[in-house]
């Protein structure tokens, strides 16, 4: 398994899908260049997969594609969702990140054998 998805994350998406066509709708999770630290991660729902680029999984009930090349920069990372008095928000814990910026939407990842070179 690539990603690990928690419970409290797993219910926030599935209240996301609720409008969503279940049968062929996927979160997506991935990184993008860009962001102060390098890199940003990409999370959103898709309808659209390329069985040769992409890798499906399913995390804790939730349909996951990621984009394969993403694979070296994001495996073990966790996806979860907090609230408090301020509103909530995903949150996203990746080992491979060396900096992360303060929102922690962007960082830089661990030189890894198969990491993608525009990473």
């Amino acid at each position: 398994m690539v990603l690990n998805i928690t419970d409290n994350a797993r219910s926030q998406i599935e209240e996301m899908m609720k409008d969503e066509d279940r049968d062929t709708v996927r979160l997506r999770f991935g990184v993008k260049g860009g962001g102060c630290s390098g890199l940003s991660y990409s999370l959103g729902f898709d309808y659209d997969v390329n069985e040769d680029l992409d890798t499906l999984e399913e995390v804790n009930g939730i349909p996951l594609t990621i984009f394969s090349q993403d694979i070296p920069v994001i495996e073990g990372t966790t996806i979860d969702f907090k609230q408090n008095m301020m509103g909530g928000g995903f949150t996203i814990d990746n080992p491979n990140a060396i900096v992360s910026c303060g929102c922690g939407s962007s960082f830089k990842a661990k030189e890894r054998e198969g990491t993608p070179e525009n990473c």
